[in-house]
């Protein structure tokens, strides 16, 4: 006849339960005993004891420099001494130089008497509202606009009759616009010829041609021959 076991009390049966719980206790222990950190007594103190060392220091109590109070000021002379002007001062009287009427202008100058000189202004009036422009050599007309159509038309045959590109500005391929002012003086010849161009060549030709203009007849304003400023441009164009 077999004996029965009851299953409750069976030790056996959670055997493995147990071991696992025993192992994880185990390992717990081993990891703390890993983990814990000691310190030597010695050094541990000797930290301790340089602390409270720096700690009761004494900070050295600076001397304070004492400035000396400023000298008390002096005082006043008791004494005061009045000195009396000597010498009189002479006043100056300032007379007046208003005239009354009672007073009389002891010399008259009649108009009469006075030359009056006339001046030769040197004036310049522009060529566009001068009463008689410059005239041309060959120009003839009824009025003054068609002198002015004249002398336009000549200035433009004088340039393509003189006109001659610089060689050294023409192998550079310089070109370009130079604007040209100069003057009929009242002697009919050209004076104070100026030049604004891209290029030193190309303004130097520009002055060569103006330079060539002949002697004309000079312009006039109020009958009386004067300055007239010319300008007009001149085109340095290369063909392609």
């Amino acid at each position: 006849m077999e004996a029965k076991k009851n299953p409750k009390l069976d030790i056996g049966a959670n055997s493995s339960l147990y071991f696992a719980i025993g192992l994880n206790i185990m390992l717990f222990f081993t990891y703390s005993a890993l983990e814990m950190k000691t310190y030597e007594r010695d050094q541990a103190l000797l930290d301790i004891i340089q602390v409270e060392e720096e700690l009761e220091e004494d900070i050295p109590i600076t001397e304070q420099i004492k400035t000396p109070p400023p000298p008390p000021p002096m005082a006043a002379p008791e004494i005061i001494t009045v000195v009396e002007d000597i010498e009189e001062i002479e006043e100056t009287v300032i007379e007046s130089t208003e005239i009354t009427q009672d007073e009389r202008i002891a010399d008259v100058i009649e108009v009469d008497d006075v030359d009056v000189e006339e001046m030769d202004e040197d004036v310049a009036v522009p060529f566009a509202v001068v009463e008689n422009v410059p005239v041309f050599p060959g120009c003839k007309g009824q009025n003054n606009t068609e002198l002015k159509a004249c002398f336009q038309e000549k200035i433009q045959q004088h340039l393509l009759k003189h006109f001659r590109y610089p060689e050294t500005a023409l192998e550079m391929g310089i070109h370009g616009k130079v604007f040209v002012m100069f003057e009929i003086n009242k002697q009919g010849l050209v004076s104070g010829i100026r030049t604004r161009g891209p290029d030193k060549l190309l303004e130097k030709e520009a002055a060569r041609i103006m330079s060539l203009l002949p002697k004309m007849i000079p312009g006039k304003q109020r009958g009386k021959a004067v300055r007239v400023p010319y300008a007009l441009p001149i085109n340095f164009q290369l063909l392609d």
